[in-house]
């Protein structure tokens, strides 16, 4: 079982310092060690607030690319996308920001030219940033017939195509996600999560661990880097 600590907070300015400074340490020691870092963000609501306060942080964003977790198949323009919101805030400041999906009509195909474009790019990972569903998703690994592949430690790939089942009524499309094997792979690992529910769900799957039903518990079961969540309690 790997190392996790919690931090929880009552309000979510304080849970956005906390989580901005420590991406802010992760970027700024690995720019130290390597003269580069190669970060993964999520999608959602949630991270908006820490992606505006780390755009005001004195960070060398051009050394500095970021990928997301995962990403819908839509058009880069649709509001369903989330490497347009990271591209958005990012692009200004220097960052490099690599989508990895397409319109591909066959989301394995997408799945497919996700990985080679992760393949040839520098790995690990210095950072890879995860949020977590009420059902137990994270990234785009959800329940349904691409999921054990999704979880397979033993797959090389570092990205898949997924066809979520049932499909999310938010966002009823297809998918790309890093695989466990992406995230098990990277130097640093971070949850944030809002609300007791979410809390409640996050904290059984991690006890199942490797035997968990829910793609997170999956993913915490092949995890060997130390891990911080940070909850907002509501």
């Amino acid at each position: 079982m790997t190392e996790i600590e919690w931090w929880d907070f009552d309000n979510s300015e304080e849970m956005v310092d906390a989580v901005t400074g420590d991406i802010q340490f992760i970027i700024e020691s690995a720019l130290d060690a390597r003269g580069s870092a190669v970060i993964a963000f999520p999608g959602g609501n949630t991270p908006m607030p820490i992606f505006d306060k780390l755009a005001s942080a004195p960070i060398k964003w051009k050394y500095v690319t970021i990928i997301p977790t995962d990403d819908r198949l839509v058009a880069v323009d649709d509001a369903l996308s989330n490497i347009a919101k990271i591209a958005k805030i990012f692009l200004p400041l220097g960052a490099r920001v690599v989508p990895f999906t397409s319109e591909a009509a066959d989301y394995n195909l997408a799945g497919s030219a996700a990985d080679a474009r992760l393949q040839d790019m520098a790995w690990p990972l210095d950072l890879v940033w995860l949020g977590m569903g009420l059902d137990g998703h994270t990234a785009s690994i959800f329940p349904g017939p691409d999921m054990e592949s999704a979880l397979d430690v033993k797959d090389e790939r570092r990205a898949i195509g997924v066809q979520p089942d049932p499909m999310p009524d938010n966002a009823p499309v297809n998918r790309v996600t890093l695989t466990a094997n992406a995230i098990a792979s990277a130097r640093t690992v971070m949850v944030t999560i809002e609300g007791m529910d979410k809390r409640g769900v996050l904290e059984r799957a991690i006890e199942l661990g490797s035997a968990s039903d829910v793609p997170i518990g999956r993913v915490f079961g092949a995890l060997s880097v130390p891990v911080d969540i940070y909850c907002l309690d509501k």
